[in-house]
């Protein structure tokens, strides 16, 4: 497996104190040796993992593959859940919405996804997601991902993450925000200007995009240049377009403010993107809240300050 930035930092630096705790989830391909997201994850931010202290409630086939594979080795914050039959997935669901005692609560779930594993689709998988939105917590369900996610924990704590954030002159970034939240989006966009005006482009479904290019053009941008590439909307095939660039490996991140209140006939739109998403795994991440955004965006100003 390739060395990673995160996997080379000096060990000179004491983990923090006090760590975060997230859940630990891999579906069936993800735990195979050799191949699986898992182990590249592990093995990739491995020294990061260290650094932060970071607590990992691992369900039991996954926190099973870890200890096959050497990784993470006395990592005393790593502990094992029931497997996924027993009920490991579902006390994942209660304690990212706070546990029985707020001891239990953990911060955030790394759910590696395999889009055509069934198991992806039973009702606590979405459970998981839908809890993870609604409490602002990050939900990473891709390998790359995952791996931005430890370099915006280090960037948050104080630590350094040498080059492990991509060159956003190289990416592309969707937008796209359901009804209740498009203003959250604009908001975000307006915060982070400069920051997603990096990016090499910026694509967005239909009404999203309309009030983002307004704002660009309010804010100086040429009057004849969209800032956002606009597709149709949501609900009539623009998370379906967007779903082919990222299978495409031509969008590599996308910022999804989810309602999770959205009627469920467009639950079918989400979940399709989705899929996408996690079958680019090593090249895509997605943050489905404006807490994960407003998160990476804040890592980020940390981390590359002059940009």
């Amino acid at each position: 497996m390739a060395a990673s930035p995160l996997s080379q930092q000096p060990p000179a630096q004491a983990p923090l104190a006090a760590s975060r705790r997230f859940g630990l989830v891999a579906n069936r391909l993800h735990r195979q040796e050799g191949v699986g997201a898992l182990g590249r994850w592990a093995e990739a931010c491995e020294a990061g993992i260290r650094t932060l202290n970071l607590g990992l409630l691992a369900v039991g086939g996954t926190h099973d593959a870890l200890v096959r594979d050497g990784l993470l080795a006395g990592h005393a914050p790593l502990t094992r859940l029931p497997h996924g039959p027993d009920g490991g997935l579902m006390r994942l669901v209660s304690r990212i919405s706070g546990g029985l005692v707020p001891a239990d609560e953990i911060d955030g779930v790394i759910y590696f996804i395999d889009p055509v594993d069934p198991s992806s689709l039973y009702p606590e998988a979405q459970a998981l997601k839908r809890q993870c939105v609604i409490h602002g917590k990050p939900f990473l369900s891709t390998a790359a991902g995952a791996r931005e996610w430890i370099a915006i924990e280090l960037a948050l704590a104080g630590h350094a993450t040498g080059n492990a954030f991509a060159p956003r002159e190289e990416q592309t970034v969707a937008l796209i925000a359901h009804d209740a939240l498009k203003q959250r989006m604009v908001a975000f966009a307006a915060l982070h200007f400069d920051l997603l005006s990096g990016f090499r482009n910026r694509v967005a479904t239909g009404t999203t995009g309309g009030l983002l290019n307004d704002l660009a053009w309010s804010r100086g941008w040429p009057a004849d240049v969209p800032w956002v590439t606009r597709y149709q909307s949501g609900p009539l095939g623009g998370d379906a377009q967007i779903a082919e660039l990222v299978l495409d490996r031509r969008c590599h991140k996308v910022i999804f403010f989810e309602d999770p209140h959205v009627a469920r006939q467009h639950e079918a739109d989400i979940q399709l993107l989705e899929r996408a998403v996690c079958s680019a795994t090593e090249e895509t991440t997605c943050f489905n809240s404006p807490a994960m955004a407003e998160r990476w965006a804040q890592a980020l100003r940390v981390a590359m300050p002059a940009q």
